[in-house]
């Protein structure tokens, strides 16, 4: 039994941007339109993969899921985001709260597994290239999203669903502009230690052993680069795997400093920039990071707006 004093909340309070007063019309346009192209470039690359003729191999289908997963990230905030904004603090329902959590885990997880299955695809196609059409064939591409995927929705249940058992009363304030682990934790009456201790835990199988995963193949790439005789060679080389290895480090990057660095009392601003960079940026620079980088994404849009005009 809680004392009468502590009254289970319905709703939190995100307090999104404060002191913002004067420009809340600017961020709120700057951000709907980098939304927008956030949402279009992915679909865009989503398209491209379904229909261009270029980019049908696997290591564009796995882009495809990982524009996907991007879609789920941005969305799952960004609209919330804009309603804060624009009302200067808005409030959110204990379980919306949850849910947001959640789904942010998903989009999270899932984007991990899918990194290290594309960093898997150039591990085969740099390092065994007479080998690489006889094992990533389509049915093995296909079961590592569907992996990814499976990964990404079962393995924050192990964090998720303790957080959902919490009791949350008193203050219901979330100096946020959204649901993040870190407040939710603040804002809890029950014990969060063991809690927070499933979570970081559960980060090791989850974000972790990816990043290894990563690490190891590309350390095995650049060795097999390196021994290419040829300039060229290496350079051809190079370019099949640059692309996504932009996209891990401004991934991982972003993540590490998020989860990793601790940000406390006034640091909140800075805690809030950096979730910015991660919910915002993020998304939108991965398609932008393809198309820029990418000479069969680049060929493939040339052919598709050619066609249509």
């Amino acid at each position: 039994m809680y004392k009468k004093n502590k009254t289970i909340n319905k709703d939190f309070l995100l307090l999104g941007f404060e002191n913002i007063q004067n420009f809340k019309g600017l961020l709120f346009f700057l951000f709907f339109i980098l939304y927008c192209l956030t949402i279009i470039g992915n679909l865009l690359i989503i398209f491209l993969v379904c229909v261009s003729y270029q980019v049908q191999s696997p290591m564009y289908f796995l882009l495809s899921h990982l524009s996907a997963s991007d879609i789920l990230l941005t969305s799952t905030v960004i609209p919330n985001m804009l309603r804060v904004l624009l009302e200067e603090g808005s409030s959110i329902p204990v379980k919306s709260c949850l849910t947001q959590f959640y789904v942010l885990c998903i989009s999270t997880i899932a984007e991990c597994f899918l990194l290290m299955m594309m960093s898997y695809d150039r591990y085969l196609a740099i390092c065994s290239p007479l080998r690489y059409t006889s094992i990533m064939d389509n049915n093995l591409c296909l079961s590592l999203a569907i992996v990814s995927w499976i990964l990404g929705i079962t393995l924050p249940l192990i964090a998720v669903i303790p957080v959902f058992k919490l009791v949350f009363c008193g203050a219901n304030i979330i100096d946020h502009f959204y649901c993040d682990f870190a407040p939710l934790m603040e804002l809890s009456c029950s014990d969060t230690y063991l809690v927070e201790m499933e979570v970081f835990m559960s980060s090791i199988p989850t974000v972790i052993i990816p990043f290894i995963f990563i690490t190891v193949t590309y350390i095995y790439i650049f060795f097999t680069i390196i021994k290419i005789p040829s300039t060229t060679g290496r350079k051809k080389a190079f370019s099949t795997c640059s692309s996504h290895l932009a996209v891990v480090s401004a991934y991982y990057g972003t993540l590490i400093i998020k989860y990793m660095v601790p940000f406390r009392g006034h640091s909140n601003d800075l805690n809030k920039a950096v979730s910015l960079l991660y919910t915002v940026f993020t998304p939108l620079f991965n398609p932008i990071i393809y198309s820029l980088r990418n000479q069969d994404i680049r060929i493939a849009m040339k052919k598709l707006f050619i066609t249509k005009s």
